[in-house]
């Protein structure tokens, strides 16, 4: 054997133990350590995918320095009378006393996790609504409009929409639109670059040109949130992406804002805009001047919410946090809608927990999903829900994307986060708390109208529908969803 190959297998030997010992000395899962021991024996291609999907940069703290500018600019140029009106400590004596240590486990899991009262807003069902209300605020833009999504489509939905910022840039107004550059890596440069020439400000999350190891830490952590806020006065969040499949053809769930909670979605974007390498044309008071108040127009006053971010800079998964303690501490229901339900290992016993003492939990999925991957991977964890007693709902109809939860006539989240993995622990992601039993009677009613278009999963005939091969495949895509 050639001296120079001898050296080469001993010199790749020696830095596959390095990643070894990374791999045993981090925190993911021993079953996840086992696979990825194993998988990064394959040269080259499988250190290539440790580095990217291997990692959890959400221990390595290098995101967390990422940010340290952005939030100490922040703190430093918003003068701290604004700042405590804006990011005030949270009013926990406004929320019912079983629900506190609920605020303050989310509030502990993220800074900007504040208690916001006093706000207002619309729960929107159906696209066509948000298509309405979001063109209309939008050609109402006065001073900057601030927008940051998984999906902005290259159809006629996407380009309404990007024809109305374009308007608005020509008139003055300041747009700035943080986008998830692997969702949309196809479009035609003419689509940005009209844009762009109009004055609109866009910065790609993910992309080689923040540093090779930016783009490698962040290239397996999509930028999932759906964020509109627009003069500080009205804000937009959800589940819902700006194309036609979310205005015209499925059903979905999102929210349009009133109120102190418009602030914390405010700083939200500008961490995030100000850590992809953006800036603001104006001091950041600013985009933050506004009276916060409440519309007479919106169907609910008087809210209390909690805008909860997930990102990886976090040091915990604040919102599979929040669901793992709705589930144990859940007295009576637990009413649960996902697009994709691969949980992580915790959440899925939470589930199955709540199930066994008697709370009545129920999931709604769609019959047809449009990641193929996925369903038949979900599909792989419905007896073991249905033997806890886990009612599992297949929705037809159109297909529902709304990632929802409400329980106890008490509480409802609304918000971007799917049922697994990716959602919880490795995109960055937005989510809204709301507590308070007028909004939550009324999710409630609207999960039960959705259920009618669903019919119920039956363990007996599930089981009898089962081949063992299904088992097997299920499992195995199981098993990447768990490490990817």
């Amino acid at each position: 054997m050639p001296v120079i190959l001898v050296i080469l297998c001993v010199l790749y030997a020696m830095l596959h133990l390095g990643i070894v010992y990374q791999i045993i000395m981090g925190n993911r899962p021993s079953g996840s350590k086992l696979f990825w021991m194993v998988f990064t024996w394959i040269p080259v291609i499988g250190l290539v995918f440790y580095l990217v999907f291997g990692i959890n940069y959400r221990t390595a703290e290098v995101f967390s320095r990422i940010h340290d500018l952005p939030v100490k600019r922040i703190k430093d140029e918003i003068p701290q009378e604004m700042a405590a009106k804006l990011f005030p400590k949270s009013s926990y004596g406004i929320l019912r006393d079983d629900y506190k240590p609920l605020a303050h486990l989310l509030e502990g899991a993220g800074e900007g996790n504040k208690v916001y009262s006093g706000n207002s807003f619309e729960i929107i069902t159906g696209g066509g609504r948000k298509r309405e209300l979001i063109l209309q605020d939008l050609k109402n833009a006065k001073r900057f409009i601030h927008m940051e999504y998984f999906k902005f489509g290259n159809d006629s939905s996407g380009r309404e929409v990007r024809d109305v910022l374009i308007q608005k840039a020509r008139e003055g107004v300041q747009v700035r639109f943080l986008y998830n550059s692997m969702t949309m890596f196809r479009y035609p440069r003419s689509y940005f670059s009209q844009m762009r020439e109009a004055g609109i400000e866009l910065i790609p999350y993910t992309h080689i040109k923040h540093g090779f190891r930016s783009w490698i830490m962040h290239i397996n952590h999509q930028n999932h949130r759906k964020i509109v806020v627009i003069d500080g006065e009205v804000a937009y969040t959800g589940g819902m992406n700006l194309n036609d499949n979310y205005f015209y053809k499925w059903r979905d769930t999102h929210l349009r804002l009133h109120g102190p909670v418009i602030a914390g979605l405010q700083a939200s974007f500008t961490d995030h805009w100000l850590s992809m390498g953006g800036d603001f044309s104006s001091p950041l008071p600013y985009y933050f001047e506004s009276p916060y108040n409440q519309s007479s127009s919106d169907p609910f006053h008087d809210q209390t919410v909690q805008i909860v971010t997930d990102a990886p800079e976090n040091a915990v998964p604040a919102t599979q946090m929040g669901y793992e303690w709705v589930l144990g501490h859940a007295s009576d229901y637990v009413f649960i809608q996902t697009p994709y339900f691969t949980p992580p290992e915790p959440l899925l016993q939470a589930i199955k927990a709540a199930a066994l003492r008697g709370v009545d939990v129920r999931l709604s999925i769609p019959r047809h999903i449009d990641a193929p991957m996925i369903g038949p991977a979900s599909h792989g964890l419905f007896r073991e829900c249905l033997e806890a007693g886990v009612r599992i709902y297949l929705r037809d109809g159109a297909f529902i994307h709304a990632k929802t939860l409400v329980a106890d006539d008490n509480l409802t989240i609304i918000g971007a986060s799917n049922l697994d993995n990716r959602s919880f622990s490795i995109n960055c992601e937005v989510n809204t708390f709301i507590y308070g039993r007028e909004v939550a009677l009324s999710y409630r009613e609207t999960f039960l109208e959705d259920l009618q278009e669903a019919q119920e999963v039956k363990l007996d005939s599930w089981v009898k529908g089962r081949k063992w091969y299904h088992e097997l495949w299920s499992r195995f895509l199981l098993t990447l969803q768990y490490q990817f």
